[in-house]
């Protein structure tokens, strides 16, 4: 069956947007600088919070149907269920390797790596709430990440604009940890020691296609990565 492709044209973006909706599940595009959930104690903008005053069919739901994360300062493809049955399947699906989830990002990565490559790195936090991934070669199973790139084009400045593909579930910060470990971190990435980009507020990364079995939605990257 061939994929069905959903994409929206680049535009100035303050809050989420839908960008493909089926029967019982939507993709929607979030912001850099939202909180996928709404944070306990904070006033911070969350994905969660805008679809509970927006989708009254996710409201009732853990979450508000959300069925994975992205970081703060990561935008792009975000899947809502809209239904508890919907909910339940496609968090199993994000949680499990070869579900016919497929998750690709773009980055704005330091200059110099191959122009095809891949990685399996063991990524693990030093504590609980630690804010940074510790990355090694070596570890167990359930450590391990595994991402392939393939640059699209070379920056005239100090980053490369990359494509970056998460094999399996992924772990926690795995590109952004994983290419920093590799001596190319993301843009704006204080964290992984990433140079600055005075237009971003946070590291240069954005999911660009979510792919779930033969459906394909696709989220304008923002100005920054163009």
């Amino acid at each position: 069956m061939p994929i069905l492709r959903f994409m929206e044209t680049a535009s100035p973006q303050s809050a989420p947007q839908v960008l493909a909706t089926f029967t019982d599940w939507m993709v929607v595009n979030k912001p850099a600088g939202w909180h996928s959930v709404q944070q306990e104690g904070s006033e911070g903008l969350s994905v969660e919070a805008w679809l509970r005053a927006n989708e009254p069919r996710a409201a009732a739901l853990e979450e508000a149907g959300l069925c994975h994360r992205l970081d703060l300062w990561t935008s792009g493809c975000l899947a809502v269920a809209l239904t508890p049955e919907a909910h339940e399947r496609l968090r199993h699906a994000f949680s499990q390797a070869g579900s016919g989830v497929r998750k690709i990002y773009l980055a704005l990565a330091g200059k110099g790596l191959s122009n095809d490559g891949r990685f399996r790195l063991h990524f693990e936090s030093r504590y609980k709430r630690s804010a940074k991934v510790s990355v090694g070669e070596s570890g167990s199973a359930w450590s391990a990440g595994r991402c392939i790139w393939h640059v699209q084009r070379r920056g005239p400045g100090a980053h490369d604009l990359v494509q970056v593909e998460l094999i399996g579930p992924g772990r926690r910060h795995q590109i952004r940890a994983g290419l920093a470990h590799l001596g190319h971190a993301l843009a704006s990435d204080a964290l992984y020691g990433g140079a600055t980009l005075p237009e971003l507020g946070g590291p240069a990364l954005h999911a660009w296609k979510l792919c779930i079995d033969d459906i394909e939605v696709v989220a304008p990257p923002p100005p920054a990565f163009s």
